[in-house]
C-alpha cells in the first residue's frame, strides 16, 4: 500500500471517526447526562461521604454536559479513526480474505473490545459520586495497563490464529487464538487489584443505567465508525468505475 493511500485512508478514518462521534455525543448527552446528573446529586446530598459542595466549581455543569461534553467524545471519535485507520491500513489483506469493507468492520469490533470491553469488565466506568479523589491515579494507572494490556494481547492472539491456519486450519486456529486470549485476560483480572470504591447506599440502579450508558456510547462510536469508514475504504480502494465491467461492443462496431 502506497503512501497516497495510507494518507488518503487516515484522512477517510478521522472523518468517520469525527461522524460517528457526532452519534456517540447524542447517545452521551440523552442517556449519559441525565444519569450524571443524578449522580452529582447523590453526591452534593453528602451521602456519598465525600462531597464536594464546598469547592468552587472552575467550570459549571450546564458547561460541562453540552461542549465540554462535545469536545470530549469528538476529538475521541477523530483521535481513535485515525489511529484505527493505520491499523486497518496493516491489517487489510492479512487477516483474511475480508472486502474493505468487512476488514473494517471487523477491525472496529476488535477494537471494541481489546480498548473497552475487556478494561471496562474489570474497571468499570464509575459516575461522579463514585471514587476516591485520593486513588484517581492509581485507578487511571491500573485501567490503562488493563487497555494495553488488552490490545497488545489481542495483536499476539492475532498473529498466533495465523501461524497456526496452515497448519489446523482457520477455524481451529481462531478457536485457539481466542481461547488463549481469553485465559490470558482471565490471568489478569485474577492478579491486577481490584477497585471497589462504590458508597455502600449509592442507588445500584442509577449505577447500572450510568455503565450501560457509558457502554452504549462506546458501541455506537466503535460500530458507526466501522460501518462508515469501510464504506469510505470500499470506495476508496475499489472505484465504482473499476467494479462496472466495461458494455459488450455488438460485433462489426
Amino acid at each position: 500500500m502506497n503512501s497516497t493511500t495510507v494518507r488518503n485512508l487516515l484522512v477517510r478514518g478521522m472523518l468517520a471517526g469525527l461522524a460517528a462521534g457526532v452519534l456517540a455525543l447524542v447517545i452521551a448527552y440523552w442517556l449519559g447526562e441525565p444519569n450524571v446528573d443524578k449522580a452529582i446529586g447523590f453526591e452534593e446530598s453528602g451521602h456519598a461521604g465525600h462531597s464536594h459542595g464546598d469547592e468552587v466549581e472552575l467550570v459549571s455543569r450546564s458547561l460541562q454536559s453540552t461542549a465540554g461534553l462535545a469536545t470530549g467524545v469528538l476529538v475521541y471519535g477523530v483521535a481513535f479513526g485515525g489511529i484505527a485507520a493505520l491499523a486497518y491500513c496493516f491489517a487489510l489483506g492479512r487477516v483474511g480474505r475480508f472486502g474493505p469493507r468487512a476488514t473494517a468492520l471487523l477491525l472496529a469490533v476488535c477494537a471494541l473490545i481489546a480498548v473497552y470491553v475487556v478494561p471496562f469488565l474489570k474497571y468499570p466506568a464509575n459516575p461522579p459520586a463514585v471514587g476516591n479523589g485520593d486513588t484517581i491515579g492509581k485507578r487511571t494507572t491500573l485501567y490503562f495497563l488493563m487497555m494495553v494490556l488488552s490490545v497488545l494481547l489481542a495483536i499476539g492472539a492475532t498473529i498466533l490464529g495465523k501461524r497456526l491456519a496452515p497448519r489446523i486450519g482457520t477455524w481451529y486456529a481462531t478457536v485457539v487464538a481466542v481461547l488463549g486470549f481469553v485465559v490470558v485476560i482471565g490471568v489478569a483480572f485474577a492478579f491486577l487489584p481490584v477497585v471497589n470504591e462504590v458508597p455502600d447506599h449509592f442507588p445500584a440502579a442509577l449505577l447500572w443505567r450510568f455503565r450501560l450508558s457509558a457502554l452504549a456510547v462506546q458501541i455506537t462510536l466503535w460500530g458507526a465508525f466501522g460501518l462508515l469508514f469501510g464504506e469510505l475504504a470500499e470506495r476508496l480502494l475499489r472505484p465504482r468505475s473499476a467494479a462496472v465491467p466495461a458494455r459488450a461492443v455488438p460485433a462489426g462496431q
